[in-house]
């Protein structure tokens, strides 16, 4: 059982629980570079060090703390000599291996690294493979716990702890000695195989229970383990030898051997091809450009044996969604829904790029009196800052103002805009002074810069940095906007960029910082512990205070001229987008477990997820807390506006009503969908309720109004510059960029509009197109209508890059009428009404090249209660393709062949499409993720 909700980690945000400072503090030196992103020196004397006009020091204040073990005791990485100077990445899916929380316990908590879950123990690394999901915390918990199979290491190895020896991007090299033996393991994400390094003893492997051998061919041998299946690879010349649940042996001369976790016994001739290709180290690259991102993520690897240097690897779904590399048909389960295998050392991914914006552009539903009236409410409140004192709640009340300042601008309220950025720049500084009541210290043991006052062990646990500095580096980027002088290296841009190097460091070979601390590259998205010491490894509970960082990240980048930076934001921003639907608000359906009974979840886990928040079970802030705070870069979560609808369905049902204490914030995020709705809520209030901590009724007033105005975010549509964005209402889009550099430049959007944008500013521009339903000819994806995804997914998503899918031969035999090797696309817990007079549509795009005589054919099945059982199917007439290159359409205009049943009320029911071949002797193809790739079923 995992202790979710009984040890707390991360973020109390009901109530700011100020924690005082004491007032003295001793200023010492510090191997933190004064100036830019490169390399520290090496500290000499005590000082407090210098940073542009700002200055940190090397010493925490008097009476505070860093980081600790469980019971308060101070703590140091547990790295090997070899390791010692690399700046450890922290708030990472292994950290356990490195940062020993509880005394007790000098080896690691579970490690999830998907499929595999990991130990470590005395005797070596305990490797698990959970498959059967868990139903936990009354229902609000869904959990694939590490169990192990068995455990990898050496005969007789009994090492007193566990260091991390070696990492890289998304793998690690834990390390065992005990005198007489050494043993190294390098895991990871996505990686099948465990690869083994030992001296001073044969290898061992240890099952929990009496393995089936299912192959035996010496050093190769193929055994079952608790259903799961494995083989383990010893040196050429060597040979398994089985004794109840111990497997050992000999390495003879050689120190290396491994194992591997085979998705059925018949892969194993395909595993056994990979065995000696050692993984050495991960490493991703990206590239935003042209309104698209793209990331490679490649892994090294050495030949043990042989020369074969290729790998299998396992792609999380937010990966094999937006890759067109080949696939081989080798899945596996994980609590991020199914992976998939490719076999390569490397695979692409690209995704349209989700813009940032300063803030949403005028619009005529904006009242700019009663706009003014609710900024002065703000900008001249005895305390904007409510009394906050820690880096938490300080960097809200900084996002509040931030949010302001070019909403005060676009009205022309610029008296109000000078005086918000007065409060936010005089905040910052005084953080950004050494020696007062406020202020950040460096730790070179952890390679951190932490400030205090801390909060929720930001400090004790290096929890939650990237959630705190979010907003600062979100609120430095506003004010770089019209403020460039302040920002420069030489003023204050160089305390930013601190903060960016200890939260999202883009460098891999600075000495001062990790490598992106806290971001999972893998994953594709952050992580908030700092030590990642429990049952069910690293948490992340509020994702959208990560995606502030990536937003602020771009808007700094753009407003400061570093391109690269700004672009790391980008594909920060778009990778996790992809998580948060996938993991956090299951959008496709796909992920979670069919018995879990909620459609999103507060947390996510490296064993699973969790539909609660760490201080409390209230509905509101449970799916409020991926959602705040509500800025230009949560534009992102309009791609799914579905999955919103369900998830605001969900928080009324669960809550007994609409939103009270969060309506703000849910409100917002209800325009992303619906702007209607939500502002007849805001209108029902008339302005009587009290923000949430870190909005105002100015910012939820504009952004309503706004949308209700111009309509909700048009994610199909993505420009050439990353501070841009696209609205659609009524099928007019409002196209919208700012341009924070000194030329004027034109942005070009996907969709062939262009627009041009003056120096230093926003530009505005409506035209024809956006989302509009046709009950004959299916058009992009509404709730009803289902684009054709790639991986067997029918969904409401309508930025998923175009693809294609093979439909497989006929075999030369007549299929007419009965589905033979179908291409299946599905959607699951699908709820609605048959809407009178309708019919099911479908436009689909097929190609079968310079083939003769093919036949695509397509039926559409609907089981109304998600039982298995299919009430009704429709077998449309199937469409005879020509012999010459290019698509050609498929509609339900071909007419219906057979239906079976009768359709009715759909309640958390299944639909899905099956299209095969009906004729011919070869394969066609289908298009996805386009318009011309569209399912629309007769509900409503």
């Amino acid at each position: 059982m995992i202790e979710v909700l009984l040890v707390r980690t991360s973020l109390s945000r009901l109530a700011p629980g100020l924690a005082s400072r004491p007032a003295a503090a001793t200023l010492l030196a510090i191997a933190v570079a004064a100036v830019g992103l490169g390399p520290a020196a090496s500290p000499a004397v005590a000082a407090t060090i210098p940073a542009g006009a700002g200055s940190y020091t090397d010493s925490r204040p008097a009476g505070t703390s860093g980081p600790t073990t469980n019971t308060g005791a101070p703590v140091t990485p547990k790295l090997t000599t070899a390791a010692r100077d690399k700046p450890v990445p922290t708030n990472d899916w292994w950290s356990s291996l490195a940062y020993q929380r509880y005394g007790d316990n000098p080896y690691s908590t579970p490690m999830y690294g998907h499929p595999l879950t990991y130990q470590a123990k005395a005797s070596g690394l305990e490797v698990g493979y959970p498959t059967t999901p868990a139903i936990v915390g009354d229902g609000r918990q869904y959990e694939y716990a590490h169990k192990a199979d068995l455990t990898v290491g050496l005969s007789g190895l009994n090492s007193p702890d566990t260091k991390a020896d070696a990492w890289s991007d998304w793998t690690v090299t834990p390390y065992w000695a005990d005198g007489s033996r050494t043993f190294r393991a390098t895991i990871g994400h996505g990686m099948p195989f465990v690869y083994a390094k030992g001296s001073g003893g044969d290898a061992r492997i240890t099952t929990a229970s009496t393995p089936t051998v299912f192959s035996d061919d010496g050093n190769v041998l193929g055994i079952t383990v608790a259903g799961h299946h494995y083989a383990l690879f010893a040196p050429t010349g060597s040979d398994w030898n089985v004794s109840g649940t111990a497997i050992t042996a000999g390495l003879g001369s050689k120190d290396y051997f491994s194992l591997a976790v085979l998705p059925s016994t018949d892969a194993l001739a395909t595993y056994r091809k990979y065995a000696f290709s050692f993984v050495t180290g991960s490493q991703v690259a990206w590239q935003s450009t042209g309104g698209t991102v793209k990331a490679t993520y490649s892994l090294t690897t050495e030949a043990k044996e042989g020369t074969e240097r290729g790998t299998l690897q396992a792609l999380y779904r937010h990966q094999w969604l937006h890759t067109t590399d080949a696939l081989t048909p080798y899945t596996y389960v994980s609590p991020r829904g199914t992976m998939k295998v490719r076999e390569s050392a490397s695979f692409t991914t690209s995704q349209k790029n989700n813009g940032v914006v300063p803030a949403l552009p005028a619009s005529s539903g904006v009242d700019k009196a009663r706009l003014a009236g609710y900024l002065n409410e703000v900008a001249n409140a005895s305390d904007p800052f409510s009394g906050a004192a820690d880096t938490y709640w300080t960097g809200k009340a900084l996002g509040r103002l931030a949010q302001l300042v070019p909403v005060a601008d676009q009205i022309g309220e610029t008296a109000t805009r000078d005086k918000l950025l007065g409060l936010m720049k005089g905040r910052l500084q005084e953080w950004f002074t050494a020696g007062g009541a406020s202020e950040f210290s460096y730790d070179k043991d952890w390679k951190t810069l932490t400030g205090y006052p801390a909060s929720y062990g930001s400090d004790t646990e290096l929890n939650d940095h990237h959630f705190h500095y979010s907003y600062y580096v979100y609120a430095a980027a506003i004010i770089a906007q019209y403020d460039q002088a302040w920002a420069a290296d030489s003023a204050w841009g160089t305390m930013i960029k601190h903060l960016i190097r200890d939260t999202a460091n883009p460098s891999r070979t600075d000495s001062a910082y990790p490598f992106l601390r806290g971001f999972d590259v893998y994953a594709g998205h952050s992580w908030a512990s700092g030590h990642q010491g429990f049952a069910a490894g690293n948490n992340q509970e509020s994702s959208s205070e990560s995606i502030n960082l990536s937003a602020g990240l771009v808007l700094w980048g753009a407003a400061t001229g570093d391109n690269n930076l700004r672009d790391l934001g980008s594909f920060l921003l778009t990778t996790e987008s992809e998580a948060i639907t996938q993991y956090w608000f299951d959008a496709s359906q796909q992920v979670f477990p069919a018995s879990f009974g909620h459609d999103t979840v507060g947390m996510v886990w490296g064993s699973g997820g969790a539909y609660s928040t760490w201080w409390t079970a209230n509905p509101e802030e449970i799916h409020g807390i991926n959602v705040l705070p509500v800025t230009g870069g949560s534009l992102h979560l309009a791609r799914e506006k579905a999955a919103i609808k369900r998830n605001i369905a969900e928080m009324e049902r669960e809550n007994g009503g609409p939103a009270q204490e969060w309506r703000d914030l849910l409100w917002q995020f209800e325009s992303l969908s619906d702007p209607a709705a939500a502002k007849a809520k805001w209108d029902g209030v008339n302005g009587n309720y009290t923000p949430e901590q870190g909005e105002s009724k100015a910012h939820t007033y504009h952004w309503i109004n706004t949308l209700n105005t111009v309509g909700a975010p048009d994610m199909t549509v993505s420009g050439d510059l990353p501070t841009s964005a696209v609205f659609s209402k009524d099928g007019t889009r409002t196209y919208t960029a700012h341009n924070h550099g000194s030329t004027a430049r034109t942005v070009t959007f996907s969709d062939g509009r262009t627009l041009s944008v003056p120096a230093r500013s926003t530009a505005t521009s409506t035209g024809p197109g956006g989302p509009g339903p046709d009950p004959e000819e299916p058009g992009p994806s509404t709730g009803n209508t289902f684009r054709l995804k790639t991986g067997g997914v029918l969904t409401t998503a309508t930025t998923d890059p175009a693809g294609a899918d093979t439909v497989a031969s006929a075999d030369g035999v007549n299929r007419d009428g009965t589905p033979y090797r179908p291409t299946v696309y599905e959607v699951k817990k699908v709820n609605g009404k048959v809407a009178s007079g309708a019919a099911t549509a479908f436009r689909l795009r097929v190609d079968a090249g310079t083939k003769v005589g093919l036949a695509p054919q397509v039926r559409v099945s609907y089981d109304l209660t998600g039982d298995g059982t299919f009430d009704r199917a429709e077998t449309f007439r199937y469409f005879a393709t020509d012999p010459v290159n290019g698509w050609e359409e498929y509609t339900q205009a071909s007419g219906a062949q057979a239906t079976t049943g009768s359709l009715g009320e759909l309640k958390n029911g299944t639909v899905r499409l099956e299209i095969w071949n009906a004729l011919g002797n070869g394969t066609s193809q289908v298009q996805t993720g386009t318009d011309a790739a569209v399912l629309k079923i007769p509900y409503v």
